[in-house]
Formats: C-alpha cells, structure tokens, sequence
C-alpha cells in the first residue's frame, strides 16, 4: 500500500480547491459584466411560455455562469408583472440546464491552456481598465484559473490512485444513497455544485470514479444546492422564496425519480461520449469517465426539464402553498421590491434594478397625486403624510443601492445612467413632499377654518389639479422609461396649466372686493393651495426637461 502523506495532500488539495473556486468566481462576474445587459434583455423578451422560458433560462445561465443570477432577474420580472409565476418556472427549469456547461467545460483535459489563458487573461485586464475587452480578460483569466485548480487537485489526489484504503472507500459510493449524501454534504459545504462536479470529474481524471457513482455524486451536488438556494432566499421577497423552491423541488424530485435508473443513465452518457479503446484499466476510466460525466449531467437536466416542464403550473401551486401570501399588508411597511445586492457586482443589471424601484416609488407618488383630490373634498390629507414617508424610505433605500453600484467600474453610458438615476430619486421624492408637506397642511387649514369654495372656482380647482395629475403621470413615465414623447406633453401642457391659474387668480382679486368678511382668509389659502399646485407642475417639468436632449430649450413655468 502507498504510503500517504495527508497533510501535504491536504494543503494542496484545498489550494486547488480555492483556486477553482476563485476562478469560477472570476469567470462569471468578467462573463455578468460582458454580457449581462443582453441576457437580460434577452430573458425580458422571449419568456411567453413555459418552452421559451425554458429555452432561454438555459441559453443566459449558459452564457453567464450562474443560475443564481438568472434566478434574482426572474424573481424581479415576477414582481414587476413582466413574467407570470408559471413563466418563470420554466426559467428556473433551463437554468439547471444552462449550469452543466461548468461539467462540460471543467471536463476537457485542459491542463496545457491554464498557463496561456492566465496570461492572456492578465494582460487584457492590465491593458484594457475599462471597457468589454477587460471584462472578457477577467473571463479568460477565470477560466484559466478554474484549469490550474483542477490540475493542483489532480496531482493532489494522484497518490490515491494506488492506496487501497482509498479505493475501498470509493467503493462504498457505488452505493447511490451514499454517493448523493455525500455530495449533497460536500456541497452544502462549500456551496457550489460545480465545485462538487469539478472534484467528482477530477477524481475521475485519476481513475478514482466510477461512472455510476460519479452520476451518484452529481445528484447529490444538485441536491446540495438547495440549501445555498434557501440560504439566498432568507429575507427576500415572498417570490424569491418561491423561486428557490421551484428549485429545490426540481433537483430533489429529479434525482429521486432518476436513483432507480442510474445506470440508464450511465448507458445513455456512455453512448454520447467518446471511447479510449486503446487503454485499458485505471487509465482507460481516467479518459472517458470525466466526459461521461459532464454528458450524464447534460442529459438528466434536460430530461428532468422536459419531464417537468408540462406540469410548470403545478410546481408553481407548490412553491406558493410552500411559500404563502403574508398576512400583513405591504403598504403597512414599505419594502425595496426590485433590489438585490446579488446583482451590484453587474452594473448594467444593477441599474436596470434601481430603475425598477424608482418605478415603485413613482406609484407611490401617483397613488398621493390621485388622492388630492378627494381628499381635499373631505378635507384630510393625513393618509398622505404616510404614504411620503414610504417614499422616503424607498428613496434611501435606492440611493444606498445607487451608492455600491458606483464603486463598481462602470462604462461611460452605466455612469451616465447611474447619474440619471440617482437625480431621478430626488425628483421624484421632491414630487412627493410637494404633495404631503406642502399641500397636506393646507388641507387642514381648510377643515379648522370651515372654509367652501364657490361651484366656478371648485370646478377651475379640479381642472387644475386633473391636469397636473395627468403631468406628473407623463413625468414619472418619461423620467423612468426614458420617453420623450410623455416629457414633451408635460410641457404641452404648461399653456392649459397657465390659462387655468391666470383666471383662478382673476377670480381671487374679485374675491377680495366682495363684502365677505372671511374674504382675506379664503383669498390666502387659496392663493396657497393655487401656488403649491403650481410647485407640483413645476416638479414635472424639471423631470421631463431632464430627459429631453440638452439642445432642447424651454423656459420655466411664470405666473
């Protein structure tokens, strides 16, 4: 028997082991920040149905190397009402997919490319310090390293080749409940499956796996990534929660359903896959099985997606009687819907996330405009003071988001936009203390001082205030979407905002010559109440003006 020296394997065993991981690390943030923009508009656009979903889910995991990530995007389409429950189950579905391409790739004897691709990899990023070229280096210098790893962890490992306690050991695995408990184990531990697979292809490199207990592994590294999914899911959102149990019970259900017919499977892989008949014993399994395995990995995905995928509405049943609707009522305490701070290492995505809950607060701020009205008509504009605190905590929220997304590298175009953003916060909270610290006391004023307007000025009021609702609405779209043509009918509507104040101020002189001896009083409120209208339509139109092209001159609103 060989005789071991643990400590020494050990060492270097977990050196490759964080060199992997390092490397897969490194890969996916140079591959989210390449191409994260289009897989995100990629996953917007062609998730119709379930099959799309699917289709797509494994096309952007594939190209972004984290199902994680194509997960949070899902979960934030749910919330936004862009893609249904259902819809976004078959997403989830093609990510498992999309995540043995980590098999694939780590499978490849690619020893000899390590060096190169580091180096390559390492001048890019040196040479290029912004732009896409130091993206796809980063890319290059992960992958290398992932290549490095696998081959310190190989050489690690290659005295066990010849230990017989070792082999008895391996032995054991080829019981199939064995081999997924300890990949489950392995994986919960350092909560990567692809560095479970990784170890399982490398063992397999020196001879030391079967196929069928590599298969056995697989599963139970598929397994194991539930917990890193439930783990990710404490504290978000009630549809995060679903979504990781959407993937909890695929790979659960998928490698339970699959235990009885490993070794189909194994017959299926071996078919696919390459032979080296020309070896034989412990060289000839080093050749095949680790492509064998990346293939077994490849094909129970698939088919578990294609087994699954009808029943895409039942799995969404589950995951909502798993995760319930919570009692109490969001409105009560206000919560960022859209941000994840998975996503602030991709700023492209990250961005497009600030922007969506720029968009929750620009419905809290039309639910307080559309409110004015009827509250002034009863004379209480308490539920308003609410409603702008909410904003408020929604606006902090958003610019601490804002806050660590710049201290990423952004382009010019993501530092421009990063710009926009954070001045659209303070627009849009701006728009809303107009209507709750300026509007609301009025509202007071006017129940304690039991003060009625006459049917014409009432009638003037209500236009008024119609029409610079329908400009805030048109701001807020303009300013969130980027819509030039809802900004230019925010300041169309400036000539109708001035004719309408022009004859409430007419209507108020003439007020104060009637022989009322409230006139003073009522003159002075609605003054008031006409100058802070006012405010809120000059809020709009800096918000449309700032979304217009800077040649585009218009002068502010005077009356």
């Amino acid at each position: 028997m060989t005789e071991l020296d643990p400590l020494t394997m050990t060492i270097e065993l977990l050196g490759g082991l964080a060199l992997f991981l390092y490397g897969m690390e490194k890969m996916t943030d140079g591959l989210k920040a390449a191409a994260g923009k289009q897989m995100n508009t990629l996953l917007a656009k062609l998730t119709g149905n379930p099959v799309l979903g699917a289709i797509t889910g494994a096309i952007v995991t594939a190209v972004i190397q984290s199902s994680s990530v194509t997960t949070v995007l899902v979960v934030g389409f749910v919330s936004a009402g862009l893609m249904t429950l259902v819809q976004s189950v078959g997403v989830i579905f093609g990510a498992n997919v999309g995540t043995t391409v980590t098999a694939q790739i780590v499978a490849f004897n690619t020893t000899a490319l390590a060096y190169p691709l580091i180096a390559i990899g390492f001048v890019m990023t040196a040479v290029w310090t912004k732009g896409v070229a130091r993206h796809y280096g980063a890319m290059l210098m992960g992958l290398g390293l992932i290549f490095y790893g696998m081959a310190v962890m190989g050489s690690a490992m290659s005295p066990l080749r010849t230990h017989e306690g070792f082999a008895e050991l391996l032995q054991s695995l080829q019981n199939p409940v064995l081999g997924m408990l300890a990949g489950a184990a392995f994986t919960a531990l350092v909560q990567s499956s692809s560095a479970t697979i990784g170890l399982a292809v490398v063992m397999a490199t020196q001879g030391l796996l079967s196929l069928p207990a590599g298969i056995a592994i697989l599963f139970g590294a598929k397994i194991g990534t539930g917990i890193t999914a439930i783990l990710a899911a404490i504290g978000k959102p009630q549809d995060a929660k679903r979504a990781a149990a959407v993937h909890v019970l695929f790979n659960v259900l998928g490698a339970v359903i699959w235990l009885p017919f490993i070794a189909q499977l194994a017959g299926l892989a071996v078919l696919v896959s390459p032979v080296a008949p020309h070896l034989l014993g412990v060289d000839r399994l080093a050749e095949e099985v680790p492509r064998q395995i990346a293939n077994a990995a490849t094909i129970w995905a698939t088919a578990n997606t294609v087994i699954f995928l009808p029943f895409a509405a039942l799995f969404a049943k589950m995951a909502i009687k798993i995760i319930p609707d919570r009692a109490i009522a969001e409105r009560a305490i206000v919560r960022p819907r859209y941000l994840d701070d998975e996503l602030i290492r991709v700023p492209s995505m990250a961005l497009e996330r600030a922007r969506m809950e720029l968009g929750h607060m620009g419905e809290l701020t039309e639910a307080m405009l559309a409110k004015v009205k009827s509250a002034f008509a009863a004379r209480d504009l308490s539920e308003l003071s609410q409603q702008y605190d909410q904003v408020v905590v929604l606006r902090e929220a958003v610019l601490a988001y804002l806050q660590h997304v710049g201290r990423s590298e952004l382009s010019d175009t993501e530092a421009d936009e990063h710009a926009r953003l954070v001045a659209a916060t303070g627009d849009i909270e701006n728009l809303g203390a107009a209507i709750s610290r300026e509007l609301a006391p009025l509202a007071q004023t006017l129940k304690e001082a039991n003060i009625a307007a006459s049917p014409e000025t009432t009638a003037l009021f209500e236009r008024l205030s119609q029409t610079i609702q329908e400009s805030a609405h048109a701001a807020l779209r303009a300013l969130l979407a980027g819509d030039e043509r809802a900004a230019q009918s925010v300041i169309a509507k400036r000539d109708v905002i001035l004719g309408l104040t022009s004859e409430l101020y007419q209507r108020q002189a003439a007020r104060l010559a009637q022989d009322d001896p409230e006139r003073l009083l009522k003159h002075r409120v609605q003054v008031e109440i006409l100058d802070k209208l006012r405010r809120i339509y000059s809020v709009a139109e800096h918000m449309a003006i700032s979304v217009l092209p800077r040649g585009v001159l218009v002068g502010e609103l005077s009356v």
